[in-house]
C-alpha cells in the first residue's frame, strides 16, 4: 500500500452533520447517554468514510467527530493539563472585516502524565470502518507554550521547563506506540506555533510573553522531534500549519520566511501541510529549504470560502511552486480542515465534498494519481 501524503490529501476535520450536533448538545443536557451519543457518533464516521472514499481519497479520518476541538480533547487527556479561560485574548478574523475573540486556554497545573490511553478507541473504530489508509491527526504540544510562554506552565510543579518537555514528550511517544499497536501507520501533528511566528504582531505579543520570537522555530522543531522520535519505521508523519481555522475565521498572516530554514531542514518529519490559499502565506520561495526526500502539501483549496476553485489557476499555483520546489515533491489538499472547532466553517456539506472531489480530479490530472 503506498504511504502518505498522498498527492490528493486532505487536513483531517470535516463538517459535523446536524445530526451529530443535535446529538452532542442532548447528551450535554442529559436528555441522551454517553452510549446512545457513541451510537450517534459511530453511524456518523461510517457516513463521513463513505464521503471521502467515494471522492477518491486515499487517506481517511473520523472527520474528529468524537471531539469538540481540534486540540483540546486531545491535550486535556493527560494528567496535568486543564483548560481555563484567562485574559489572554487571541482574535479571529474575518473576509468581511469581523473580528472574534477566544479566550479559552490550556495551562499545566501539575506533573503531565498519560495515565491512560487517550485516542487509541478513536483510532481503532476508524481502522475498522475503512479500507483506504486510516490517518490519525494529533495536536502538537507547542499549543502548550506559544500563547502564554512560560506563563502557563505552574512554576510549582515545573520548576525546570526542560523536565515539563520531557515529560509532555514522554506521553505522545506512548500514546503513538498505542496508535502503531492499534495499525496506524500515518500521523499528521498539528501546529499552530510555526505560523505564529511567520505574523509580526503575534511575535510582539510573544515577547510581551517573556519569549523571544527569534528562537523559537528551532525550539519548536526540536520538540516536534521528540514528540515523534519513537515512532516506528513504517509511520509517516506529517506536519500540518495553521494559521487559525474557526467560524471560517483565521488568527496570522505572514509568509514562512521566518521559521523555513529551521523547520524545513531540521523537522524530523515526512512532510509538510501548509496554508497556501490565500496571499496571507506569502511566496512559494521559502520551499527552497524544503530537503528532497520530504514532500509538501499544497493547501490551495480553501475550506474557508464556499466559492469552488478553478482547475486551471490551481494547476497554475502549483505550476509556480516547482521554481522552488520538484513536482514529484508536491501533494494537494486543503488548507485547512473544514472543521476545526465543532460548528464548521461557512460551508455546506455539499461544497466540502465537491472540494475534495476537485483536490481528487486536479492530483490525477497532474501528476497521474491521487495516490
Amino acid at each position: 500500500m503506498a504511504k502518505g501524503p498522498f498527492r490528493a490529501d486532505h487536513v483531517g476535520s470535516l463538517l459535523r452533520p446536524q445530526e451529530l450536533k443535535d446529538a452532542r448538545a442532548k447528551a450535554a443536557s442529559g436528555e441522551i447517554t454517553r452510549d446512545q451519543l457513541r451510537a450517534i457518533e459511530d453511524k456518523c464516521i461510517r457516513d463521513v468514510v463513505q464521503l471521502q472514499e467515494s471522492a477518491g481519497l486515499q487517506s481517511v479520518t473520523d472527520g474528529e467527530f468524537r471531539r469538540a476541538m481540534w486540540h483540546t480533547d486531545f491535550l486535556t487527556g493527560f494528567d496535568g493539563i486543564v483548560p481555563t479561560h484567562s485574559n489572554y485574548a487571541v482574535k479571529f478574523h474575518g473576509k468581511g472585516g469581523e473580528t472574534a475573540e477566544t479566550r479559552s486556554m490550556l495551562t499545566v497545573n501539575g506533573k503531565v502524565r498519560r495515565s491512560k490511553p487517550i485516542m487509541i478507541d478513536h483510532f481503532a473504530f476508524l481502522k475498522s470502518v475503512t479500507t483506504k489508509t486510516a490517518k490519525f491527526c494529533m495536536p502538537s504540544a507547542t499549543y502548550l507554550h506559544v500563547r502564554g510562554g512560560r506563563n502557563l506552565v505552574d512554576p510549582t510543579a515545573y520548576p525546570d521547563m526542560q523536565e515539563f518537555w520531557h515529560d509532555i514528550a514522554q506521553g505522545y511517544q506512548e500514546e503513538i506506540a498505542d496508535l502503531a499497536k492499534a495499525g496506524c501507520d500515518y500521523v499528521q501533528i498539528d501546529d499552530v506555533s510555526f505560523a505564529y511566528l511567520c505574523d509580526e504582531n503575534i511575535c510582539k505579543q510573544i515577547a510581551n510573553d517573556g519569549e523571544d520570537p527569534k528562537r523559537l522555530p528551532q525550539l519548536y522543531t526540536k520538540i516536534v522531534n521528540t514528540l515523534v522520535a519513537k515512532r516506528p519505521a513504517n509511520m509517516t508523519v506529517t506536519i500540518h500549519t495553521c494559521r487559525g481555522n474557526h467560524d471560517s475565521m483565521w488568527m496570522a498572516e505572514g509568509g514562512y520566511d521566518a521559521v523555513a530554514e529551521a523547520f524545513f531542514t531540521e523537522a524530523d518529519v515526512d512532510g509538510f501541510f501548509l496554508e497556501y490559499d490565500t496571499e496571507r502565506a506569502g511566496g512559494f520561495e521559502p520551499l527552497r529549504f524544503v530537503p528532497k526526500n520530504k514532500k509538501v502539501v499544497l493547501g490551495l483549496i480553501s475550506s474557508k470560502e464556499a466559492a469552488i476553485e478553478s482547475k486551471d489557476q490551481i494547476k497554475r499555483r502549483i505550476d509556480e511552486a516547482t521554481k522552488y520546489i520538484a513536482l514529484d515533491q508536491l501533494c494537494l489538499s486543503p488548507q485547512c480542515g473544514f472543521a476545526s472547532t465543532a460548528p464548521g466553517n461557512r460551508i455546506t456539506e455539499d461544497v466540502e465534498r465537491k472540494k475534495l472531489q476537485l483536490i481528487v480530479e486536479i492530483a490525477q490530472e497532474v501528476w497521474g494519481s491521487a495516490v
